[in-house]
């Protein structure tokens, strides 16, 4: 494990940071720059097969160690290389908070920037250990080098160890995830597994099954503008509409109202004026058919809205994204049960919940790849009071290495 935090802190220092907006794949020409460190550290550890493709997937595999492979199926372990848009992933200051006594952090003096345990009270959960944090003024990136770091220090343990009997493994790393675009050129039957897992959870212990079904709802408002001095019963306020729009989705069916189970609408963007007008949405939930009905919502909107002030006011593109994994999972339940039971020997209490978002194993399970998520050890992802708690993720590399036995054990 002693390569395991300066492997971390090496992989936060490269922006990865991905772009939604852009037209290129991967989005930002800066990912593939820690893809291909990745690649050059796989091949110094002895991956040979390790390859960065021209979509700046790394890919590699782990040769087996047991006695007949083909009876073992082979699984697979993926993390992501990019951050999220939602803060600068640039020049990260990382810092080693050892023993962690449950007081306030300061993150940044100059700008009084504190990591407090009265705001995240779960920092109490991990009392005498040690922590990496910001300097407050970017995200850390744990989100998801936390489970890149954990996966590659796992490989170099089990290359060092071939006593460690497990079948063979196969290993990828993804451009993008954060922009849900990171598996949409990963080639399934090239990768090869029957199996695989996602790195790419929070606290310790959580495995997770299933996610939001996910879809976005794009407005476009025409409106009519004319001199406000006689505009009356002529003009038509795009952005007045747009504030409008909002008002008719439930107010408390928001991220800030809800938790666990329990969907949500999530206004991401608004824009506008007189004439033209721009508001989009996410829409979430677990349940298909809450799903398919919060959809509609947003096509009645749009058909109450042109009822009032006239056909083609307003126009909305609703795409889905993603959906949820459980129907997959749930005809591989192999994957849960040997992860929970992995979990459970080495003293770590499996959290299973469901994810909140989305992962690529979400997707890749609907390409045919059953892959659920497992914890890194990282919290507050997607800002500058992110932090990873070091002995978790030490707990994440025992799980791995873990699972990859208990496969060829069965």
């Amino acid at each position: 494990m002693s390569n395991l935090v300066d492997r971390f802190l090496h992989y936060v220092s490269f922006d990865t940071q991905s772009d939604e907006n852009s037209v290129t794949f991967p989005s930002t020409e800066k990912q593939l720059a820690l893809a291909l460190e990745l690649d050059r550290e796989l091949k110094s550890l002895g991956l040979t097969d390790s390859s960065v493709d021209d979509n700046g997937y790394v890919t590699a595999t782990v040769p087996a160690t047991c006695d007949d492979p083909y009876a073992v199926p082979v699984i697979g372990f993926l993390a992501h290389m990019d951050t999220s848009p939602d803060a600068s992933g640039a020049g990260v200051k990382a810092r080693l908070i050892t023993s962690y006594d449950g007081s306030d952090i300061v993150l940044n003096t100059e700008k009084n920037i504190v990591l407090s345990p009265a705001e995240f009270p779960d920092m109490l959960l991990h009392k005498g250990e040690d922590f990496i944090v910001t300097d407050g003024t970017t995200l850390l990136g744990a989100d998801d080098k936390a489970g890149i770091a954990e996966i590659v220090t796992a490989v170099e343990f089990l290359l060092a160890h071939p006593g460690v009997k497990h079948g063979t493994i196969k290993i990828a790393f993804t451009p993008d995830e954060e922009v849900g675009q990171g598996v949409d050129r990963f080639d399934v039957t090239k990768f090869g597994a029957r199996y695989a897992y996602t790195l790419d959870g929070d606290e310790l212990g959580s495995l997770e099954y299933e996610n939001f079904n996910a879809a976005s709802a794009e407005f476009q408002i025409d409106g009519k503008s004319i001199h406000p001095g006689s505009a009356k019963g002529i003009m038509k306020n795009a952005a007045l509409i747009a504030s409008e729009l909002t008002s008719l989705f439930p107010a408390d069916e928001t991220p800030r109202s809800t938790e666990k189970y329990e969907g949500f609408f999530h206004l991401t963007e608004i824009s506008g004026t007189c004439e033209k007008a721009q508001v989009k949405y996410i829409i979430r939930d677990h349940d298909k058919l809450h799903f398919e009905q919060r959809k509609s919502l947003a096509h009645a909107i749009c058909d109450f809205l042109n009822a009032k002030y006239g056909e083609d006011t307003v126009v909305v593109a609703v795409r889905d994204s993603y959906y949820n994994m459980r129907e997959v999972i749930e005809q591989n339940m192999v994957l849960i049960n040997v992860a929970r039971d992995v979990m459970e020997r080495l003293g770590v209490a499996p959290i299973v919940k469901p994810v909140r978002g989305g992962t690529d194993g979400a997707r890749l399970s609907y390409m045919g790849l059953p892959c659920p998520n497992l914890f890194t050890g990282g919290r507050n992802y997607h800002g500058p009071f992110e932090y990873v708690v070091v002995q978790s993720m030490e707990k994440a590399v025992q799980v791995i290495v873990g699972i990859a036995e208990a496969f060829a054990a069965r």
